[in-house]
């Protein structure tokens, strides 16, 4: 059996939807099995090719898409989501870009304050940006990065600075869908001191839908993809970089400790409306995970004790997102030590043929080969949604599939 795909995206350069794409592609994606996907999607004229370039001297692919040569209807959520799913795509390739507009609708909506439903897509939703999706997600299956097993972790990405041209006009740099996704999301920002728009809101919901910030994993490197972006600019080569090969080392294994900062404050005079963007600075600035806990002050007063795990080289952004997102005047952290299960991510389709849809299984193993498996309530819902079923029902029948699919469990990383 093949060793489980390891990948990083550095994305410290910018990152957009063409440029990881031509990544992908440069790594040793068919460039035939794109075009095809994007074929299916049933707009005449929309195409993907592939040209060699550079970048401030480096040698880079430059995925282009060709756009037919009459205009374009504009798009809302429902007929991007139509057009990926009756394209000719697999399961999980289809998951990640119908994921990934589910995601652009939701930044959408809530930077325009409108629902995600009357969001009429512009440079998101152009037949560019579509083929994007469907060509990312069609490559990165390709090369393995969407099977069980596969970790796939990036860098921060990269802010830019000044202003952009959009539909709505002249708008800051970071876009702001880009920022909310980043805040949903929990990825990281850097490279502010860099001019002009590099990070775009499809480049960065497909990486916040194929990976999770970290650093390059241990791996046998196969091949290294650049992906070039449509300006040269001199201060920086404009490019996605990704690294890709057969992971090299298990995960934790049950027993061993690994060191983790906890960083906690007792804040009592917060508003608890507040209190959800607190946790998602707190996640954005690098913690692994964060927590309220309810608790009374000396003077009787209820307040929160907030903690936040994370790595010690991580701290001091952690507690600068602490004093700038709450009230607290100080915090305290420790080092402390925890031991954690290997766990693994696996899909699984829920609903009657021709309408199922795709829920994460998350999979811990734990002493003794003993597994657990556990359905992603957010999943859950959104299934429960679509198909009108309750939640309880979409988590019984995931575990159900799971179970039917991996009778002896999956092979843990």
């Amino acid at each position: 059996m093949a060793e489980p795909k390891a990948a990083y995206l550095d994305c410290t350069a910018g990152v957009a939807g063409d440029m990881l794409l031509g990544a992908l592609l440069d790594a040793g994606a068919d460039l035939a099995a794109v075009r095809t996907a994007v074929a299916s999607l049933g707009v005449l004229g929309l195409d993907v090719t592939i040209a060699q370039t550079r970048r401030c001297g480096l040698r880079c692919a430059r995925a282009v898409v060709v756009t037919p040569a009459t205009d374009q209807p504009t798009r809302g959520l429902a007929e991007v989501l139509a057009a990926i799913e009756t394209a000719n795509l697999g399961t999980v390739a289809r998951r990640v870009a119908a994921d990934t507009f589910r995601l652009l609708a939701d930044a959408e909506a809530a930077v325009h304050g409108i629902p995600a439903e009357l969001v009429h897509f512009h440079e998101v939703g152009a037949t560019d940006a579509l083929a994007d999706a469907v060509g990312t997600a069609v490559a990165a299956d390709q090369l393995g990065l969407l099977a069980d097993g596969a970790l796939v972790t990036c860098s921060a990405l990269a802010a830019g600075s000044g202003t952009a041209r959009s539909a709505h006009g002249t708008i800051p740099v970071p876009a702001p869908a880009v920022l909310q996704i980043v805040a949903d999301r929990g990825l990281s920002l850097t490279g502010g001191h860099l001019a002009g728009e590099r990070t775009t809101p499809t480049g960065a919901a497909l990486v916040a839908i194929l990976a999770t910030p970290g650093p390059l994993p241990p791996m046998t490197v196969d091949a290294v993809g650049s992906g070039a972006g449509q300006r040269d600019t001199p201060e920086r080569p404009n490019i996605t970089r990704l690294v890709i090969g057969s992971r090299t080392e298990p995960g934790p294994a049950p027993g061993p400790a690994e060191p983790v900062t906890v960083v906690e404050t007792t804040v009592d005079d917060l508003d608890p409306e507040l209190w959800p963007g607190v946790l998602r600075a707190v996640r954005a600035a690098g913690a692994w995970d964060c927590w309220t806990t309810a608790t009374v002050g000396r003077h009787g007063r209820p307040g929160q004790v907030l903690t936040a795990l994370c790595t010690e080289q991580i701290r001091p952004a952690v507690v600068d997102a602490v004093f700038r997102h709450s009230t607290t005047l100080g915090v305290r952290w420790a080092p402390w030590q925890r031991t954690t299960l290997p766990r693994i991510t696996v899909t699984v389709p829920v609903g009657p043929p021709g309408a199922a849809q795709e829920i994460n299984i998350k999979v811990a193993a734990g002493p003794g080969g003993q597994q657990t498996a556990k359905p992603e309530l957010a999943d859950a819902e959104r299934v429960a949604e679509a198909l009108g079923w309750p939640v309880r029902r979409v988590c019984e029948a995931a575990l159900s599939a799971y179970h039917r699919d991996h009778p002896t469990g999956p092979v843990m990383p």
